[in-house]
């Protein structure tokens, strides 16, 4: 059996008792002990999202997720759900921009058969030929759903205007093109290059012992042949070369749908920027609740859309802060008339000590109540190794949350959302251009 290279305290969190280590090969495992509950949170965390394909390969994270469900030497796609599920386990997967992850919920006393089971799938999938057509007419299923979804789908629409045929501009589902076309070698030589321990982190939250993750851990990924290597870890993914944004304007995707369906935004931060505070404050005092501005000016005193809030998107080198709105489609122009209304008043007038008061309140309430979960918990983890490249107490998040002031709150606001709006509508129009002079 190999020896951790490095064995760190990272310090107590709410209760919680935070340990890391590092396996040969560059594996991280880094777990937290709430010894309260009975539950475990087990994931494992893959560095490799829909940013890093080429376009060839566009859809090929997403892909390959789906796969690994589908069958190891040891188990078949039903032996693997029902391995968990038969203990009243939950197992599933999602892939994002910038990581992948696999994570089963399970009894503290199953933490044994998850770890086998997800490690099973995750290091040694078949990627069967036929698995990869069955599941391609699934992804292409998925594709067609998100495109039946409206509000789905605005966000892609959205993001492709706004960064273009950059990896961030492009969807995480890929095409129908991309997926229709791609063969199993690109999977699987995808597969095979980025999945190595180096770029993986194991993430464990609840009633766990550390020592005993880092053993079971050890074990599966050592028999996999993972931990054979001298590598070290992947460095977290920070920075990097921002992609062009645009220089706003509107698209359009007609649909013949009972609302329109529209996101108003402009480029934000990226996920490490100092000022994410301010933002996060910002966001609220805009759409991020019921008592946020667009929420009572479009909603509560004109009943012009039920579903209304702004959102900020942060990636390691670029974000977005947007406001999305579904109404009526002949209330559109309106809404959005209101909407660049609610935003140039925060930026000739501010947020009120009331908004700000209140913003910090959803942030520190956030994070606080977050930590009842284990999966949350098991989350903050892995993105603190993945792209954070630190794991801040909440007492430090909260400290940070409680030094933004109303200046910088406004001077963030005005460094941001004058800039050219980009307009994405799905919805019964036939023309792009009709929403031209709402932008102004």
């Amino acid at each position: 059996m190999t020896t951790p290279s490095t064995l760190t305290l990272l310090g107590e969190d709410e209760g919680g008792l935070v340990r890391r280590t590092v396996l040969p090969g560059g594996l991280r495992i880094v777990t937290e002990a709430v010894p309260t509950v009975r539950s475990v949170a087990f994931g494992i965390w893959v560095g490799v999202g829909s940013v890093d394909e080429r376009p060839t390969e566009a859809g090929a994270t997403h892909y390959l997720e789906h796969l690994l469900f589908k069958g190891t030497p040891k188990r078949t796609a039903l032996d693997i759900s029902a391995a968990i599920e038969s203990v009243g386990g939950e197992i599933n997967a999602f892939t994002a921009k910038e990581f992948t992850c696999y994570y089963a919920r399970v009894l503290d006393t199953d933490l044994p058969l998850a770890v086998d089971v997800v490690a099973d799938m995750v290091t040694s999938s078949l990627i069967a030929p036929a698995d990869v057509e069955s599941e391609r007419e699934v992804v292409l299923e998925e594709i067609a759903m998100r495109d039946d979804d409206p509000s789905d789908a605005v966000h892609d629409l959205l993001a492709g205007h706004m960064w273009g045929d950059s990896p961030l501009g492009r969807s995480i589902l890929g095409t129908v093109e991309s997926i229709t076309g791609m063969a199993r070698d690109t999977v699987n030589d995808y597969y095979r290059q980025h999945y190595l321990a180096r770029n993986m982190v194991v993430s464990v939250a609840g009633n766990v012992r550390h020592d005993d993750v880092v053993a079971l851990v050890e074990k599966a990924f050592g028999a996999a042949g993972l931990l054979d290597s001298d590598d070290d870890p992947a460095p977290a993914r920070i920075g990097g070369v921002a992609p062009a944004s645009g220089q706003g304007g509107v698209t359009l995707l007609h649909r013949p749908t009972e609302q329109a369906n529209v996101v108003l935004a402009v480029p934000g931060l990226a996920r490490n920027d100092e000022r994410r505070f301010a933002l996060g404050v910002l966001n609220a005092a805009l759409g991020g609740g019921m008592s946020s501005r667009l929420f009572q000016e479009v909603r509560e005193r004109r009943g012009l859309a039920y579903s209304v809030y702004s959102y900020a998107s942060q990636h390691a080198a670029a974000g977005l802060l947007g406001v999305y709105v579904g109404c009526q489609p002949k209330k559109v122009d309106q809404v959005l008339e209101l909407c660049r209304a609610v935003l140039a008043e925060v930026v000739t007038g501010g947020i009120t000590a009331e908004e700000l008061a209140r913003g910090k309140g959803q942030a520190r309430g956030g994070l606080v109540l977050g930590l009842e979960d284990t999966s949350a918990r098991m989350s903050r983890l892995a993105k603190a190794e993945l792209v954070y490249d630190e794991l801040p107490s909440v007492d430090q998040l909260i400290a940070r949350v409680d030094a933004v002031s109303i200046d910088q709150v406004t001077d963030l606001a005005r460094a941001l959302l004058p800039a050219a709006p980009t307009l994405a509508v799905v919805g019964p129009f036939e023309s792009a251009g009709r929403f031209e002079a709402v932008l102004g």
